[in-house]
């Protein structure tokens, strides 16, 4: 198994853990990974950084969180290294000057061949087009906003992205999309800040920083979209039962006066039963008030 693979595979069963929310076994994985040597391509490719840092969030471990922030720290030295490199690239060499000119023009420049384009070997994981620069208070202020949404639980520091500038696109597209900044521009800024910030919801952040969810996106995702799938679940299933309640309602059911209604005191309802559970387990009461429409359930 390649180191790629190995690497992979312990990413995965972090993230079961934190899943299960069982930390056990989690000290030997991690000493697996101080053992490993890991490059910025292996932390790219498998995303562990993120495995580890959500697993140091939930625990409470203190051993198992100081490991934790050793390996991300000694990560984010390879990253720093990376944008040096790059950077040194991207000045160039000087030009040579006329005494040099000089002292090679017997050389024929024609026999020789031009340096290939030096290009990073390890291109950082998220990568933005420039965004433009406003002058504009209210979404400068915005931005900073964004930027501090993006940055809750220093989830940005295990994937290497720049806040700053990713908080400028989001907000470019936001107003592009909008239009002015007017009350409908500032609560779609709140709406993004509030889902990125939220502590049941880090699976939106992450997906955020990591690329899978483009500026383009979350700019215009609702409110629905942007809920953790928990939440979407709960939804669905109070949607299902409004909805069967709503049905049965309609279709009707029996008449009966021997249920009083807490809302009105009065005994003028509907009842019908449905096997909702296991057959050995007792029928669902449904019970509807002629009078006030006041609807209610039991066993």
């Amino acid at each position: 198994m390649g180191k790629e693979e190995e690497i992979a595979r312990i990413a995965r069963r972090l993230d079961k853990m934190v899943t299960r929310k069982s930390a056990e076994g989690a000290m030997d994985l991690l000493r697996e990974l101080k053992a490993m040597p890991v490059t910025l391509h292996l932390l790219q490719s498998t995303r562990v950084g993120m495995s580890v840092n959500a697993l140091r969030k939930q625990s409470s471990d203190e051993e198992l969180i100081a490991l934790a922030k050793s390996l991300i720290k000694s990560w984010k030295k390879l990253l720093d290294v990376s944008d040096g490199k790059t950077r040194d690239q991207g000045r160039g060499t000087p030009l040579p000057t006329s005494s040099s000119k000089d002292a090679s023009g017997t050389t024929d420049l024609s026999c020789k061949k031009p340096d290939p384009p030096r290009t990073s070997s390890t291109p950082r994981i998220t990568t933005f087009p420039p965004v433009p620069i406003t002058c504009d208070a209210v979404r400068n202020k915005c931005r900073e906003m964004l930027t501090l949404a993006l940055k809750t639980d220093h989830d940005h520091m295990a994937v290497g992205v720049d806040c700053e500038h990713l908080s400028a696109q989001i907000e470019e597209c936001i107003f592009l999309d909008v239009g002015n900044t007017d009350m409908k521009y500032k609560n779609r800024v709140r709406s993004r800040i509030s889902n990125l910030k939220d502590a049941k919801n880090p699976g939106l952040r992450r997906n955020v920083l990591c690329g899978a969810i483009t500026p383009q996106q979350i700019a215009v995702m609702t409110s629905e979209e942007m809920a953790s799938d928990e939440l979407k679940e709960i939804r669905k299933a109070m949607t299902k039962e409004a909805i069967r309640e709503h049905q049965m309602a309609r279709t009707g059911g029996t008449q009966t006066d021997l249920f009083t209604c807490s809302k009105c005191r009065k005994k003028n309802c509907t009842y019908t039963q449905v096997q909702t559970r296991s057959s050995d387990e007792p029928m669902t009461t449904y019970v509807v008030c002629n009078e006030c429409g006041n609807r209610w359930k039991f066993c």
